[in-house]
């Protein structure tokens, strides 16, 4: 995804007063009990219990000490929650260090649940380093017995490493393994490390699956990810050594004071945290778009995002394998030569590919430190060898299909030349090719500049036209019944909003900003402006684009058009003067302006252009990002669906779909879609009921403390609906303002839409019946999703940012 995101962060609470252990060290006289916290002699890190997946469950983690908002860096007991309030972390007198509930007795405790397993030490000392590494030592030797750097959670930290660690007695291999959930430190599904093959790289598994790779280290860089190399801003290094003993990735900071890490969360996505600006910020992400998605042009494809013509396209002298595929881009299948290898004859040849990411290394081999020419000829007198390059450990060869190749532009940093192996006849066409592009530019260049001149004449004339009649020019363009729209000129769009100045900002969306223009007769538009490192490439583009022009609701966004400009790409909606919902809701100076009957009016627009989305529409769309920010307000106040990047159309007939690339913003998705991948028109439902409740209470769905326990709104909501209390709920904004059946029935709708069951969960069809027949009567709601089945508390949990996130690229 790339820009932008805030990250997911467990939120503890800031005001909690915790008495402190008042010191870095525990030894077998001086033990940790709940309610105390040890912390580094520098006052960076800080260790202790604390709750998470209910308040019933504790585990003993590690976090950032100096912070109100603490991401959990490391958590010991990840397989053994505590069910109980009198935990304690000692210190055996022989070195073992346990995590018992109930009465320790003589060091050796009753119910363990947790320990390092580490025994015969002499003088053992437990101790936590400002490096936030936990350490076991041995105070007749001075040696590290145990370290929690070497049993590493989900969080990777600086000086931390992760590879492989031989020792006489230990063969360790770190990995970063996710959280089950946002608020579960139980092991999740996904893992990173280093996969040691010839050539070692950095990947991300899903179980035993490849999610994503960088590609091999080249002495500098990851060849497929060089963001994970040098940090300017923060003066952070990485480095990877391959020694005798040892084959880690680590990465050190200049900067004492720097607070970051490195987090796998529950979705696979590996991101670089920073504390800036009192909050934790994103500054890289991976995967960052399809491209990076493991296998995604399968074997002997070549995938290329920022490609207009398609994502993917098969290697020189490769076709699709299977065509049909390829045209319901399906790419899976990948490619196949079009012309066999003739090695006996020794006439194959080499062709470059420029500027990829290196396939995948499983198959490769390493021939040492040789020149060009001479891994040139090595791969050319094996007859398994299909492809060569160079880097700095030497010459790889590969043999098999090459896999996951990433095309970049040329001159990005880190990539790399591949040397592939064709047949004398698809190399003569390579050749070929090659000359008859030569020969094309050189006819081309006198002609083009000719047609330049010629265009430049005729683009005065006609702006001299225009110029006179007072209007910036567009061009009204029909392409069938695909998109008829207004594609407009970049220079009109520049001048209609001052050159995108930040006086004509709206705001920042998902994919970029948005900013508001005015055209030469006086229509106001709001121009988004995607960014060039969005998540939404030409796809994500075209697919907003089309499906928009298609699509034609009171309660939808219209789109008056586009531009496509070298890699601009703008699209030009309809200025809606009140701006989106949640800057109403929310902003209590002004949430008064929105009394109950205009919010009720809101709630049942959303609700019917939501189904004319799914049922009225010429096609069935389901919108996956549907959340207050993207309901814009005219100035009536009516309510608009927009930001259909993410949208996907369905067959009629079609239930559910699955996705690797889950796309939304935490809080409004649904269960099945955050854990698995699933999505429905039920899951516009969910996201639907959770706006409702937005509305009703003027509170985000985030974790707040009404009574001194975290929750988010729906569990708040349902806890208070279970009570009888729901009016308590309502936004102090309506005072007593509204009709107490009719809030009542909406809050009832909304709990209906947010149920953890999809089946449960009505259709937008019944949705819009429901609040608009005073006489039909309701089902109960049932559980709610995301809200914990051990009682009426809820979890230590932070749901929802505002923010979209793609969570696993995939298409």
């Amino acid at each position: 995804m790339a820009n932008f995101l805030l990250p997911i962060v467990f939120l503890l609470s800031s005001t909690q007063i915790i008495p402190s252990a008042a010191t870095d060290t525990i030894t077998p006289s001086q033990p940790l009990v709940a309610g105390q916290t040890l912390i580094s002699a520098g006052g960076t890190f800080e260790l202790g219990f604390f709750n998470a997946s209910s308040p019933s469950n504790s585990f003993l983690g590690i976090w950032y000490h100096k912070i109100p908002i603490r991401e959990i860096v490391w958590v010991a007991n990840r397989r053994s929650p505590i069910t109980t309030r009198n935990a304690t972390l000692s210190l055996t007198t022989d070195g073992n260090v346990l995590i018992t509930v109930g009465i320790v007795n003589g060091g050796g405790g009753i119910g363990a649940i947790w320990s390092t397993n580490t025994y015969d030490i002499k003088i053992p000392s437990l101790k936590l380093l400002d490096s936030g590494n936990l350490v076991l030592t041995d105070g007749a030797s001075d040696a590290i017995i145990w370290q929690s750097f070497y049993d590493p959670s989900n969080a990777f930290l600086p000086e931390m490493k992760i590879g492989l660690h031989i020792t006489a007695t230990r063969h360790v291999e770190n990995r970063l393994l996710s959280w089950k959930s946002l608020d579960d430190p139980s092991p999740g599904g996904y893992t990173f490390g280093i996969r040691h093959t010839n050539s070692s790289e950095l990947v991300v598994w899903n179980g035993s699956n490849i999610l994503y790779r960088t590609g091999p280290w080249t002495g500098d860089f990851w060849n497929g990810f060089p963001q994970m190399s040098w940090d300017y801003h923060l003066n952070l290094s990485f480095g990877y050594e391959d020694v005798r003993n040892e084959i880690y990735f680590t990465y050190e900071s200049a900067s004492q004071s720097a607070m970051t890490l490195i987090n796998l969360d529950p979705s696979g996505v590996l991101q670089r945290l920073v504390w800036l600006g009192g909050q934790w910020r994103q500054s890289w992400h991976m995967p960052r778009d399809w491209c990076d998605r493991y296998g995604t042009c399968g074997p002997f494809g070549v995938c290329n995002e920022d490609d207009f013509e398609g994502v993917c396209r098969c290697l020189e002298g490769f076709e699709p394998r299977t065509l049909v595929d390829w045209t319901l881009r399906d790419y899976s299948g990948g490619c196949e030569r079009k012309i066999a290898l003739n090695c006996s004859e020794r006439v194959d040849g080499f062709v470059k590919v420029s500027a990829v990411k290196l396939p995948d290394t499983e198959n490769v081999t390493v021939a040492g430190d040789l020149e060009l020419r001479d891994c040139n000829a090595l791969c050319l007198g094996q007859c398994s060898c299909v492809a060569y390059a160079m880097l700095e450990e030497g010459c790889l060869w590969w043999v098999g299909q090459l896999i996951d190749i990433k095309e970049f532009a040329q001159g990005t940093t880190g990539v790399v030349d591949l040397y592939l192996r064709l047949a004398a006849t698809d190399l003569d066409s390579a050749e070929s090719a090659s000359s008859k592009r030569k020969h094309i530019v050189a006819v081309v260049i006198p002609l083009g500049l000719a047609f330049i001149i010629f265009c430049c004449c005729g683009i005065y004339t006609i702006r001299k036209k225009r110029k006179k009649g007072g209007g910036y020019g567009y061009v009204k363009e029909s392409r069938g019944e695909e998109m008829e729209l207004s594609v407009f000129d970049m220079s009109a769009i520049e001048i209609s909003t001052n050159h995108f100045s930040d006086e004509n900002k709206l705001g920042q969306g998902g994919f970029g900003p948005v900013y508001k223009g005015h055209l030469g007769d006086g229509q106001e538009i709001a121009v988004k402006r995607l960014s060039r490192y969005s998540v939404q490439g030409s796809d994500e583009f075209m697919n907003e684009v089309m499906l928009i022009a298609k699509l034609q609701h009171r309660n939808l966004v219209r789109l008056l058009g586009c531009c496509i400009h070298g890699e601009e790409r703008l699209l030009i909606y309809e200025y809606m003067p009140n701006k989106s919902l949640d800057s109403f809701i929310f902003d209590k100076a002004i949430s008064s302006q929105l009394g109950w009957e205009k919010r009720f009016d809101i709630i049942l627009g959303i609700a019917r252009g939501l189904l004319y989305l799914h049922q009225d529409s010429r096609l069935k769309i389901i919108h996956r990002d549907l959340k207050v920010s993207n309901v814009l307000l005219d100035k009536e106040l009516n309510p608009k669906i927009s930001d259909f990047g993410m949208a996907r159309i369905v067959r009629g007939d079609q239930m559910l779909e699955s996705t690797e690339k889950v796309v939304g913003t935490f809080g409004y998705m649904s269960p099945e879609y955050v854990m698995h991948g699933i999505f429905s028109v039920k899951s516009d439902v969910f996201s639907f009921g959770v706006i409702v409740l937005e509305i009703l209470t003027g509170k985000k769905n985030r974790v707040f403390d009404p009574n001194g326990s975290y929750v988010s709104l729906v569990g708040h909501a349902w806890r208070l609906w279970s009570e009888n209390k729901s009016l308590e709920l309502v936004d102090d904004a309506l005072k007593h303002g509204y009709n107490e059946k009719d809030v009542l029935r909406c809050m009832q709708v909304g709990l209906l839409c947010v149920q953890e069951g999809i089946e449960d969960r009505p259709t937008m069809a019944s949705v819009v019946l429901m609040l608009s027949s005073e006489s039909m009567t309701l089902p109960q709601p049932k559980w709610p999703g995301f809200y914990p089945r051990d009682g009426s508390k809820v979890a230590d949990f932070s749901t929802v940012n505002g923010v979209t996130l793609t969570m696993i690229h995939g298409r």
